[in-house]
């Protein structure tokens, strides 16, 4: 199961005029044609919640910014432990590493889970696949003392990859879902649901600061929200739940993703708009034109959230400039957009599992 944000986002540019790119139905409308707006509103009031604020037990854990591509931090698994460089990922569900079992050419280049050296490691015979929108595993899920932090799972249940297929050249060991549990048999636990099932974390809630241009102080926190992180006060979205097959598509934020994913014909719209050409997988601008290029907005629950130009303009290996928008892979019933790094470098973001939202202000 993943989960939706309840309303249409709304793509316009912002230059002298706003120019509508789609229109979708309010979110009131919405709910109102579906008889579930009182619902929602009794359910979702909107009011800063009393859920982090000093008192609380919250855990902040640095992140390191990889080339504004991806962030990691680390984490440690198993009796004496053994590190790891994770992606800190809301839109998966799975802690999982490689193992020493793993043939794949990705497996070799990066840190290997030695099992034989825990002495709290415990062995199952559930096997999962999961698959990614850059990549899949294929794993089996074992037993440990899972540490992020000051923060331990015990007898944490993770994946141990066996093969990886479309990882290669990445800065990361493994990966670290922060997504809802999905509903399998085989799927392990996420360790967010098991250290709120034991305790270890205060209030339901984990929030990201993004940092920019490569520069140092990115941060996962958990259990409660720093306010020193961004400006004025959070906005609110509510979720509902909807099925999805894949791991890695969510339909919000999502710290997995280094880009802006959307329906292919707004995408095309957007890179019309920009001048942007393609080649390859990418599509390219010249770099003298960034400062001229109009921002894109996206509008959510009536709140403008603006990406300007020098957010969602890139540069490649040779200094090439191009667009952070791509087309969704994997299509869905909804016109729904993955907001991935490029959006939440702007805008510090918090998931309330506990409430079932997520919420949104500028960063500092």
């Amino acid at each position: 199961m993943k989960w939706l944000v309840l309303l249409g986002l709304v793509v316009f540019t912002e230059c002298i005029v706003k120019i509508p790119l789609r229109r979708v139905k309010t979110m009131r409308k919405t709910l109102s044609g579906k008889n579930m707006l009182n619902n929602v509103l009794m359910e979702h009031p909107y009011r800063l919640p009393q859920i982090s604020f000093h008192g609380s037990n919250l855990t902040i854990h640095p992140l390191r910014n990889i080339r504004d591509t991806f962030y990691v931090g680390n984490i440690t698994i198993g009796t004496p432990p053994q590190e790891f460089q994770v992606v800190f990922d809301t839109g998966s569900a799975v802690l999982w590493v490689p193992s020493v079992f793993c043939n794949s050419s990705t497996c070799s280049t990066h840190v290997r889970f030695r099992h034989h050296q825990s002495s709290t490691f415990r062995p199952t015979n559930k096997t999962f696949w999961i698959n990614y929108g850059a990549g899949r595993m294929k794993g089996v899920v074992a037993h440990d003392t899972v540490r992020i932090g000051d923060l331990v799972s015990t007898d944490q249940p993770f994946g141990l990859s066996m093969a990886e297929y479309g990882f290669e050249g990445r800065r990361f060991d493994g990966i670290l879902g922060l997504n809802y549990p999905k509903q399998s048999y085989s799927r392990p636990i996420p360790i967010f649901d098991k250290l709120k099932n034991q305790g270890a974390i205060s209030e339901p809630v984990f929030a990201f600061y993004l940092s920019k241009d490569e520069q140092e102080g990115s941060v996962v926190m958990f259990g409660g929200v720093d306010h020193r992180y961004y400006k004025g006060e959070l906005n609110w979205v509510p979720l509902v739940r909807v099925a999805s097959p894949y791991e890695g598509q969510p339909n919000h934020g999502d710290t997995g993703s280094s880009h802006i994913q959307g329906p292919g014909r707004l995408v095309d719209n957007i890179q019309k708009l920009t001048g942007a050409k393609p080649r390859g997988s990418k599509h390219y601008v010249s770099c003298s034109v960034v400062n001229t290029l109009p921002s894109i907005v996206f509008t959510i629950n009536g709140i403008n959230y603006p990406v300007p130009a020098q957010a969602y303009i890139l540069k490649d290996s040779r200094g090439r400039c191009y667009t952070a928008f791509r087309e969704k892979r994997v299509r869905t019933s909804t016109e729904s957009w993955v907001l991935g790094d490029v959006f939440l470098r702007l805008y510090f973001s918090v998931f309330d599992r506990g409430n079932d939202r997520i919420g949104l202000a500028l960063a500092v």
